[in-house]
């Protein structure tokens, strides 16, 4: 029972929620049970899209002092967050997943693409902060323990290529991209590539072991103690630097993603606007 509470976590159950209306919407023909003119139907795009209209809230709290009796910026992020998923989807369900009108088209199109935009942007801040409202870790403290690693080396000078193996592997690790593609596709390369640099030191570490040992019964006596420690040492170095420097790429990723996703969203409401006055008044 432990175990499943620990990975059923309210946002997995919220996504998997989400997931089964979207293919029940999309699979159980609910245009012959909703209309969006009417009733239930109408009713559900009015909640969606009111739902959307208090994402400002978010953004007001976040600036405005003043509004702090409306509650904490952590728990309008929450809010922010969740609204940002459950007004697309109730506005689905209110267009029966299909369709219609120029205007209505528009709308729902921006809608989503602010929708799926919330949803990246979401990736982008959990990797810079920790909570709702702080940092995880703040690039100060990343930094210094990388550069407080560099200056532990007491252990491991015994092998005296070790940290000029290091270096090289960091050098070819961080290595600026060459192309837009291959720095787009960082993020998701750097993981393989950090394993890939690990095993390339690992054997470079066995060697040099092999070699310091032929040269001191000492060391040959414990050679597996002195690679397990200059291993965990050039670990640690390598992921320190390597969050040094997914914390940098993040924080602009981030901002670019911002100065996006605030003109889309100001879209969505203009066209969600004029859908609304356009199927009313016309």
């Amino acid at each position: 029972m432990a175990l499943v509470a620990r990975h059923v976590t309210p946002v997995r159950a919220f996504g998997f929620a989400v997931v089964a209306a979207l293919a029940i919407g999309f699979k159980g023909h609910l245009d012959r049970y909703i209309t969006p003119d009417r009733g239930l139907g109408y009713w559900l795009g009015i909640i969606g899209g009111s739902m959307m209209l208090v994402l400002l809230m978010y953004p007001a709290r976040k600036r405005a002092a003043w509004l702090r009796f409306f509650g904490g910026v952590g728990g309008w992020f929450k809010a922010h967050m969740t609204l940002g998923v459950l007004g697309p989807l109730l506005v689905l369900f209110h267009a029966n997943f299909s369709l219609g009108a120029t205007n209505s088209n528009v709308a729902l199109f921006c809608m989503l693409a602010v929708s799926g935009s919330g949803l990246v942007g979401r990736y982008i801040y959990t990797r810079v902060y920790a909570g709702w409202d702080s940092h995880a870790t703040s690039l100060e403290e990343l930094q210094a323990t990388a550069d407080l690693l560099r200056k532990q080396t007491t252990t491991v000078t015994v092998l005296p290529n070790f940290l000029t193996a290091i270096d090289t592997e960091e050098q070819r690790l961080f290595r600026p991209a060459r192309t837009p593609v291959s720095a787009l596709l960082y993020p998701v390369t750097i993981g393989l590539r950090s394993v890939l640099a690990r095993w390339r030191l690992e054997h470079q570490i066995r060697r040099m072991v092999l070699e310091a040992a032929r040269q001191s019964p000492t060391l040959a006596a414990n050679g597996a103690r002195l690679t397990a420690t200059a291993m965990g040492y050039a670990t640690r170095r390598l992921d320190a630097a390597r969050r040094v420097r997914e914390h940098r790429m993040y924080v602009r990723l981030f901002s670019l993603w911002h100065f996006a996703h605030v003109p889309a969203f100001i879209m969505t409401l203009v066209a969600g606007i004029v859908h609304v006055i356009s199927v009313n008044v016309y």
